[in-house]
């Protein structure tokens, strides 16, 4: 049987890394788009003889890389994937700060990277695969912020709701579809990222609810990326995925 075609965005570390790495153990072509290739990754792709290209792409410029992605695919042959995974899992986090003292290009940024560019990826694979009689689906990686307010984040709560809502309208699309996607806005949880030290290391007088990410922490409440990687994983395999477009993977 064909191998199944995973495209990942964000994987050069952290929970993108893992998931990586845990889809290179398994039969898939794993396309990674990420600002740095990793070389980990090309090394244990070679070890196990798995299928894997990088891409060092900057995600801010999503328009060219939505471009790209919809070249790549249409350049494949009928029948070279027995299905097609999309999942959006880069992000950034602008600085922690009130809208009022936020930086105009870091915000800018934080919403192309969060918002923008899954969106047009989204809309690229959905266009580029919609002949494919395959499984299809979407996964976009948000967050609990998405879903409630954090003083002096606003950049990437709004990245992360904006995230949600589209992937609500992307369902009621694709539900019309004979062989529509399905999608879904997944949130992964507390995960022991870089985003947590950002937050943990942040100014209190400017984040009312550092120490609240610091009691995570020291708690041991914050779940490893890789053990992060295995729920969302298992999530994808689930027969009733895509029911809800919205979930928590803490549900």
């Amino acid at each position: 049987m064909s191998q199944h075609l995973f495209i990942l965005t964000g994987a050069s570390r952290g929970m993108g890394l893992a998931m990586a790495e845990q889809l290179l153990c398994s039969d898939n072509f794993l396309l990674c788009i990420s600002r740095n290739t990793n070389g980990a990754l090309t090394s244990l792709s070679e070890k196990l003889g798995s299928k894997l290209e990088q891409w060092p792409m900057d995600l801010e410029h999503s328009v060219e890389t939505a471009a790209m992605l919809t070249q790549w695919l249409q350049s494949r042959k009928t029948g070279s994937f027995a299905s097609a995974t999309l999942i959006n899992n880069a992000g950034v986090i602008p600085k922690v700060a009130p809208l009022s003292d936020s930086d105009p290009v870091d915000l800018a940024r934080a919403l192309r990277v969060g918002l923008e560019a899954p969106l047009l990826l989204s809309a690229a694979f959905l266009h580029a695969t919609q002949a494919w009689n395959i499984p299809r689906k979407i996964l976009n990686i948000s967050s609990g912020l998405g879903r409630r307010p954090l003083a002096s984040q606003s950049g990437y709560c709004a990245a992360k709701a904006g995230m949600d809502h589209f992937t609500r309208c992307m369902a009621l699309d694709e539900a019309l579809n004979p062989n529509g996607a399905k999608v879904c806005s997944l949130a992964p949880g507390v995960i022991d990222t870089d985003m947590q030290v950002q937050l943990r290391n942040a100014d209190a007088s400017a984040f009312p609810d550092r120490k609240n990410f610091v009691d995570l922490k020291s708690s041991g409440r914050l779940t490893s990326p890789a053990d992060a990687a295995t729920q969302i994983l298992a999530y994808l395999k689930r027969p009733d995925f895509g029911h809800d477009p919205i979930a928590d993977i803490r549900d």
